[in-house]
């Protein structure tokens, strides 16, 4: 009788539901058959990478035979300026969703329990599912509410208990794009007793431009207990990479770097970082290509009846009020990859990402043609 190896893992990774990443390009054309795609599923730049950073990438070819600087001197010196801390604040990783798994890998166990809102990134439920520990989550707020779907700080608040040893807030978050305005964050992070470390976790911060978002990298010398993620893959162009950090006390920082990888970040990604700090024009032009098309798709799609909370993100999370399976379907036999998000509990909404504007363009008149002919084929 040949043995369920499945049977030997542990019971909490038996349970584990993975990842569900968004559907590449060479695969829809494997099995579709069709050309000219675009994706728009997985809250990439459109605008590709800097500048600065190809021309680091090329440069950093030669180096591929070496091991990376483990300790990632030179791209943490000028985070570090970045952020006004010390180096050792910084922790380096394969995308900021592996030092989110350092987290969970440091802080918790069976027994533990940790935070998090519904609706939330879905990284979270899995780095802390993985450790055996337990999940508490939060219910967010209703469609209907001022932050639709958004983080509800008070029912989050109320699961904190003395086994709490994670709190993970997303801000903005995934996939809502809903976002939390400073005079909120503060007052709830004043709450937590010391025994919790709060992760804020700021994938988006580039492109939020409200006049009540905080940089929560400004407030480490307040709450010693709170870590900051952000990463390279977003508004930096540089997803393919994997390369992000966390900023927070050189003491929750030295933690994290036992039980980080050595190398876990690459030469080619560590150069491209750096180069992409120093190119300002190319985020500022990111930023602006972002602001147009969130302008463009939220117009277009209510235009057609079909509703998005705010975003302030990169993406619009777009609330078609029945299953979304068949639109989805349409859409990828026209060639256009977006992100369906039952896996999130929303099997009504489709997740957006913000591209070029002839890519926006296109999004909005597959979408007219679709929802046009009623029943999609």
């Amino acid at each position: 009788m040949s043995r369920s190896y499945k049977e030997l893992a542990v019971s909490s990774i038996r349970a584990l539901q993975p990842y569900q990443p968004g559907k590449p390009i060479s695969e829809l054309e494997r099995e579709y058959g069709v050309s000219n795609i675009i994706k728009l599923a997985s809250n990439e730049n459109p605008l590709g990478p800097p500048p600065a950073a190809l021309r680091a990438l090329q440069s950093s070819a030669q180096d591929l035979a070496l091991y990376p600087d483990g300790n990632g001197y030179e791209l943490k010196q000028a985070l570090a300026a970045r952020h006004d801390v010390a180096p050792d604040s910084i922790t380096l990783g394969n995308g900021s969703n592996e030092v989110l798994v350092l987290l969970a890998e440091a802080f918790l166990q069976p027994g533990l329990e940790a935070v998090y809102s519904q609706y939330a990134f879905a990284a979270y439920p899995i780095a802390v599912q993985c450790t055996g520990a337990t999940a508490r989550v939060a219910p967010a707020f209703g469609a209907g509410a001022d932050m639709p779907l958004g983080h509800d700080l008070k029912a989050m608040s109320k699961l904190v208990n003395e086994k709490t040893r994670l709190i993970f807030i997303a801000n903005p978050n995934n996939p809502t794009g809903s976002w939390l305005p400073a005079t909120a964050l503060r007052s709830f992070l004043e709450s937590l007793p010391d025994h919790v470390v709060a992760v804020v976790d700021e994938a988006y911060w580039d492109y939020v431009d409200e006049p009540d978002y905080p940089d929560t990298t400004q407030w480490l010398g307040e709450f010693p207990h709170l870590v900051v993620t952000r990463t390279f893959s977003k508004a930096f162009g540089l997803a393919g990479l994997r390369i992000g950090y966390s900023v927070s006390s050189v003491e929750i920082a030295d933690v994290l770097n036992r039980v980080r990888q050595p190398f876990n970040t690459s030469i080619p990604a560590q150069d491209a970082a750096l180069a992409a700090l120093g190119d300002s024009q190319h985020l500022r032009q990111s930023v602006a290509v972002n602001n147009k098309g969130l302008q463009l798709l939220g117009e277009g799609l209510d235009a057609m009846g079909i509703k998005c909370p705010p975003s302030v993100c990169n993406f619009v999370l777009a609330d078609f009020e029945r299953p979304v399976g068949e639109i989805f379907e349409a859409l990828l036999r026209a060639g256009i990859i977006v992100r369906p998000v039952a896996n999130y509990g929303l099997p009504n909404h489709l997740r957006i990402s913000i591209g070029l504007k002839e890519e926006n363009q296109r999004l909005l008149e597959a979408l007219g043609s679709i929802i046009a002919r009623g029943t999609p084929a």
